[in-house]
């Protein structure tokens, strides 16, 4: 009887806000704040995996061949959890999907933490894999702010979740020292301390979007749609099915191109700075920078995808990912400002590249499908990143990391053909 009552109560609360546009806006204006506020201790918890994690597989492993392997399985298990909080979120909302997903990283952080303790490679690595669910849902948490949102605020709406990921993600790398000196002062080996922070991070998003993510907005999304359909088939319904496959398509080429790129270059980074005699110190700024340079100028990119076009500033990760991997190629060992340019470059690329093929995503599809295609493209995004990451430690063992820098701008240049091919009529 009560999970009935709480059940009715639920649907009643959906159906008032179903019922006043005027509510509805409000509800889009609370829901970029919360995802928002998420965002910040998110965006602090995958910052631990990318400047630590390939370090952290170094000395366990006692060998650079297989240094890109973390990166490789935390983006292996976001694969898996973009799948499960896709399908989640298209079932139970956002709310249950983005709140239990950041939990999970959580836990895989404090995996990692024990690993470590116990020297254990193998708790190591399944404990990236849990890890990962933090990633996934980092990254799909953006699509939270456009359950609401008009044609011409969607890129605007993905883009605020992603710039305030920004303080959390490159406060994270500059407090490598910090928080490995507090590790080592409980215990714990130094390069374990980033997952710590990590730990808490993650768990805390997870709890702001448990507690104030109501009433879920995709559920009220799909209600209102629902209603609409009942009449007539719904404008945006319509807008969403023209050309909704091939722009499903080429999102989904942009953004999984674009994170092969960024993830090869910048996984390899941190162990080629190392070889080179940079300290932790400096891995953290370097990879601060271009954190930063991933997610702080998303709301100046996502205003340019909703004023100018997805596939222009599609070209313009193409690139900017090219010049990011010849800087990079060409960067001195002992130059940290043309690293600094480098990685920067390379996270600007990838902030046009994945705003552009996420309102591409999200034009060409409906409330009835939304979440579940959502988490498929996050599915390959995810793989297209650990194969990055795997491939990218075999290239440097094998060649240099100019080489592995010239293939990643390259690489990007075929996003060029592929959007000229396959641009939807509307983009």
């Amino acid at each position: 009887m009560n999970l009935t009552n709480a059940s009715q109560k639920k649907q009643a609360l959906i159906n008032s806000y179903v019922e006043s546009s005027d509510k509805q806006k409000k509800l889009y204006r609370r829901t970029l704040i919360t995802v928002i506020f998420s965002q910040i201790f998110g965006g602090a918890g995958l910052a631990a995996g990318v400047t630590v994690g390939a370090l952290l597989a170094q000395d366990m492993l006692g060998t650079d061949k297989f240094t890109g392997v973390p990166t490789a399985l935390f983006t292996l298990g976001s694969a898996v959890a973009a799948l499960l909080v896709g399908r989640f979120s298209q079932r139970f909302g956002r709310r249950m999907g983005l709140g239990l997903g950041f939990i999970a990283g959580g836990v895989g952080a404090i995996g990692v933490v024990v690993a470590a303790l116990m020297n254990s490679i193998t708790l190591l690595l399944v404990s990236l894999l849990i890890y990962g669910s933090g990633t996934a849902t980092n990254l799909q948490a953006r699509y939270a702010g456009t359950d609401l949102a008009n044609s011409k605020q969607r890129a605007t709406a993905a883009s605020m979740a992603m710039v305030f990921t920004t303080i959390g993600a490159v406060a994270g790398p500059n407090l490598v020292n910090v928080t490995g000196e507090f590790a080592l002062s409980i215990g714990v080996p130094s390069l374990a301390g980033p997952f710590l922070l990590a730990a808490v991070a993650y768990t805390l998003a997870g709890i702001i979007l448990l507690l104030l993510l109501h009433p879920d907005p995709l559920l009220v999304a799909k209600a209102v749609a629902n209603q609409a359909a009942q009449g007539s088939q719904s404008s945006s319904d319509l807008e969403a099915t023209r050309d909704g496959k091939k722009g499903i398509t080429l999102g989904a080429l942009i953004m999984i191109i674009t994170q092969i790129v960024m993830v090869a270059i910048m996984t390899m980074t941190p162990v080629h700075m190392k070889h080179h005699g940079h300290g932790l110190g400096e891995v953290g700024l370097v990879i601060g920078f271009h954190i930063g340079a991933m997610y702080l100028p998303s709301l100046i990119t996502g205003i340019l995808v909703d004023k100018i076009g997805r596939i222009a500033m599609a070209l313009a990760s193409a690139v900017t990912l090219l010049l990011a991997g010849v800087v990079a190629a060409l960067a001195p060992t002992d130059s940290m400002v043309m690293l600094i340019v480098a990685l920067s470059l390379l996270g600007i690329g990838w902030n046009f590249g994945l705003i552009s093929g996420t309102a591409l995503i999200v034009d060409s599809t409906t409330t009835s499908n939304q979440a579940k295609v959502q988490g498929a493209v996050d599915v390959l995004i995810a793989l297209a990143g650990a194969s990055g990451g795997a491939l990218s430690g075999m290239i440097v063992a094998n060649s240099s990391y100019s080489i592995l820098s010239y293939a990643g701008g390259i690489l990007a240049l075929a996003l060029l053909p592929i959007m000229l091919w396959m641009r939807p009529k509307r983009a």
